[in-house]
């Protein structure tokens, strides 16, 4: 090949993990307390601000109070997800969260304590931190185990694999060097996929310049997502969107001034609406829109009159996570305890640590792909993890590879270098100028997602013949990214970053066009079957296979302890009638 040729780095380690975040930077903690297992951390930025604590955060969600059990979050958990949840995962997250939590605390997180010196709780499930440096602590613990390195400024792409007797076995991973004309090949024994979910699938809040402030960061692109479908691992609920109810204009949360000064979702004639919707996660969103559609927005919520004090509460939460909503606070001259909060929802994201969609996982945090592990917001079936529950993931994960490493001693060859991989770096290098511009395919993905396939200006509605448009289109964008140029490593890093979320659409569209109901209203609002169907108490699972992603359906894991094999498929209902897989 003529042209721009890039250098192959060849690295070898035992664990492999894909992302330096929440779940990752804990796993490696844990995979390095072990001491023989040379780990590898592989991070798209630096592991310091990288992730969705990259600002800090002001609360920790879930932790279980005095008087709770790790039984009543999975209830609340089940509940809320209106029963298509893992019970056995949500519940092993639930039993370590208190331990890690004081071991945060331990590392330097400051946890602000009540009268009786007790953390502070905000709600029977949430205690209030000062949390703008969890990040660099999470960092710190990583990098201070003596087996663990870090490759950072590295966009990962694809997955290495070899046969195997009955499949496939991951042995790595393909990328390329961010700031030089570098492609790496890595050789491991176990991979941890540990990315975030994906933004920026659909038109945001916020066009133009502002188009990237948004509730989830911008920078989580679905990759791991991208890379495991593409790999044909198991993926599981995916339909199962988030839409965020957050502070308009800011995109800040809602939830410190809803639980930290007890503020009512309210109309514009100043009723309160949120019970009439139900005080779901789901219930809060559908009521806001639905009070919009029929009249009676904008919707707020009711902070003016609290205390002064309470508003100087709020101004400190928000500088620890979310500062231009103080700052914009500030710059109106009126505070929240002078005029109410308006408030908005976000477009629709795809993240397995409030929803449930991801890899479809055993208990252990094992993929339907051998050598392969997921946890944090890229692992499916566990909503509602946050912070906490994603570094359980994460522990969770790496205690079943050094487990799997210690019983496995014949391990196969790593696959070679994925050359074909590396050849389509260089081919983006080498292309003449195309007819679209990186931006412009983004542009055009989030304006089909947002009119077809149940975004903003649908009121999050999508319909089967949208869908069957929307799927269409992607193709035809998928296609024209394959004659994208980049004129360096940085505009390489954007065309994968566009073709992963490309891929990710895909496989979000086929898991919604399969779910032939409405059970979560605004996450998966389905105007051809606007109603809940209890044959879909199910899991809706897709997976890659000979060209096509073909769906299953998978029967509710009601035991404690799940492997691989023991939920049978189920036959897929498509267009009227009863077909096999």
């Amino acid at each position: 090949m003529s042209g721009r040729k890039l250098k192959v780095k060849h690295l070898h380690t035992d664990i492999l993990i894909i992302g330096g975040g929440t779940a990752g930077c804990w796993a490696a903690s844990v995979l390095g307390a072990e001491g023989n297992r040379s780990v590898l951390i592989a991070e798209k930025a630096g592991i310091r601000r990288s992730g969705c604590l990259a600002a800090g955060v002001n609360a920790l969600n879930f932790y279980i109070t005095d008087g709770h059990t790790p039984e009543d979050y999975v209830e609340y958990a089940e509940r809320d997800g209106e029963g298509i949840v893992r019970k056995d995962l949500i519940r092993t997250l639930a039993e370590r969260v208190n331990r890690i939590t004081r071991e945060l605390e331990k590392q330097g997180l400051v946890i602000l304590r009540d009268e009786n010196g007790s953390y502070a709780a905000r709600g029977w499930r949430n205690i209030k931190i000062n949390g703008e440096n969890i990040k660099p602590l999470l960092a710190k613990s990583a990098l201070s185990q003596k087996t663990v390195s870090v490759l950072e400024h590295v966009n990962i792409t694809a997955l290495k694999t070899v046969p195997e007797e009955d499949g496939i076995r991951v042995t790595g991973a393909t990328g390329f060097l961010i700031r030089e004309e570098t492609a790496v090949d890595i050789d491991a024994k176990a991979v941890l996929i540990a990315t975030g979910g994906a933004a920026g699938l659909y038109r945001p809040n916020n066009p133009g310049f502002s188009r990237h402030k948004m509730w989830y960061p911008p920078f989580n692109t679905g990759a791991g997502y991208a890379m495991g479908i593409r790999a044909g691992a198991e993926m599981t609920t995916m339909e199962n969107r988030f839409v965020a109810l957050r502070c308009k204009d800011t995109i800040a949360p809602t939830g410190t001034i809803a639980q930290g000064v007890h503020a009512k979702q309210i109309n514009s004639l100043g009723e309160v609406y949120e019970e009439r919707y139900g005080l779901t996660t789901a219930g809060r969103i559908y009521g806001t829109v639905s009070e919009n559609r029929d009249g009676r927005g904008p919707c707020f919520l009711k902070t003016s009159g609290i205390s002064r004090e309470m508003e100087q509460d709020l101004y400190k939460a928000y500088l620890n996570m979310a500062p231009s909503q103080t700052l914009k606070w500030m710059e109106s001259g009126r505070g929240p305890s002078e005029a109410d909060t308006e408030i908005e929802g976000t477009e629709p994201y795809v993240t397995g640590g409030q929803t449930a969609g991801g890899f479809w996982v055993d208990t252990g945090r094992r993929t339907t792909l051998p050598g392969l592990y997921a946890a944090g917001d890229v692992a499916g079936g566990a909503p509602q993890k946050y912070v906490t529950g994603s570094l359980a993931e994460g522990e969770i994960a790496a205690e079943s590879i050094l487990k799997d490493l210690s019983q496995r001693k014949d391990f196969p060859q790593p696959a070679p270098a994925d050359e074909k991989e590396i050849r389509g770096y260089e081919t983006c290098l080498n292309n003449p100028e195309s007819a679209i511009t990186i931006g412009q395919a983004e542009e055009a993905m989030q304006k089909v997602m947002d009119e077809y396939a149940g975004g903003i200006r649908t009121d999050y509605r999508y319909n089967e013949s949208g869908l069957a448009i929307a799927d269409a289109r992607i193709a035809q964008i998928e296609a024209l990214t394959e004659t994208l140029r980049a004129e360096d490593m940085f505009d390489l890093l954007h065309i994968y970053e566009i073709r992963d979320r490309l891929t990710v659409c895909r496989d979000l569209i086929a898991h919604m066009k399969a779910r032939k109901e409405t059970r979560w209203h605004i996450f998966g609002e389905n105007a051809s079957h606007p109603d809940k169907d209890s044959r879909f108490d199910c899991y809706v699972n897709s997976r890659y296979r000979d060209g096509r992603l073909e769906i299953l359906r998978r029967p509710l894991v009601e035991t404690s302890e799940y492997a691989h094999g023991d939920a049978p498929d189920l036959p897929v209902r498509e267009e009227g009638r009863e077909a096999g897989v």
